[in-house]
Formats: structure tokens, C-alpha cells, sequence
């Protein structure tokens, strides 16, 4: 079993910077793919970015250039830096992982974003 928490969410202005942790538990983290996800109010979960065990990492069109996501397999962490946030950026941002084809989320952390 493989707990996610995650925590760095809250209220940052328009063009502000926020860093999202996610810290893991178990043993298998230098080998599973974390991704973070986010979920507008009525909107379907979509992914924002995602890191494998590796270090490859792939992001979603809108946040291309103003979100970096890293892993820390020491720490059992992933992180997710936020730059430039926009108005279209407030959600609950998830934190997922894959590990030998299971799937464990954590509970969210709220993002939100003033003008």
C-alpha cells in the first residue's frame, strides 16, 4: 500500500509562484511514475504533468514553461513548481502514482488563485 500526501496548496496572486510536495510512502518510489493532476470545480481530473522513475517528465500544452515537476527518491517526494499562475489555474491539484500497474492517489491540495 503506498500513501500520498500532499501539501504546499493555498492562495497566491495572478502571476505568483506556489510549490506543490507530495510525499510518498513504501518502498518502490525510485521506480514508480508520479504525476500531478488538477480538478476545476465541475471538470473532469486531468493530468498537468507527470516524472518517471527515470526522470523524464511530460506536461500538459497550458503549462509549458511555467510548471516544473521533480522528484527527490531520497525524500520519497515529488514536487510540482508553479510559475506565472493564471486565472485558469485554480483547482485541487492530485498527486498520483504508478507503481507496477497499480494506481494510488492522494487526498488534494487546494490552489487557488486572486487577480
Amino acid at each position: 500500500q503506498v500513501q500520498l500526501v500532499e501539501s504546499g496548496g493555498g492562495l497566491v496572486q495572478a502571476g505568483g509562484s506556489l510549490r506543490l510536495s507530495c510525499a510518498a510512502s513504501g518502498s518502490l518510489f525510485s521506480i514508480s511514475t508520479m504525476g500531478w493532476y488538477r480538478q476545476a470545480p465541475g471538470k473532469q481530473r486531468d493530468l498537468v504533468a507527470r516524472i518517471t522513475g527515470s526522470g523524464s517528465t511530460n506536461y500538459v500544452d497550458s503549462v509549458k514553461g511555467r510548471f516544473t515537476i521533480s522528484r527527490d527518491n531520497t525524500k520519497k517526494t515529488v514536487y510540482l513548481q508553479k510559475n506565472s499562475l493564471e486565472p485558469e489555474d485554480p483547482a485541487v491539484y492530485y498527486c498520483n502514482a504508478q507503481i507496477l500497474g497499480n494506481e494510488y492517489w492522494g487526498q488534494g491540495t487546494q490552489v487557488t488563485v486572486s487577480s
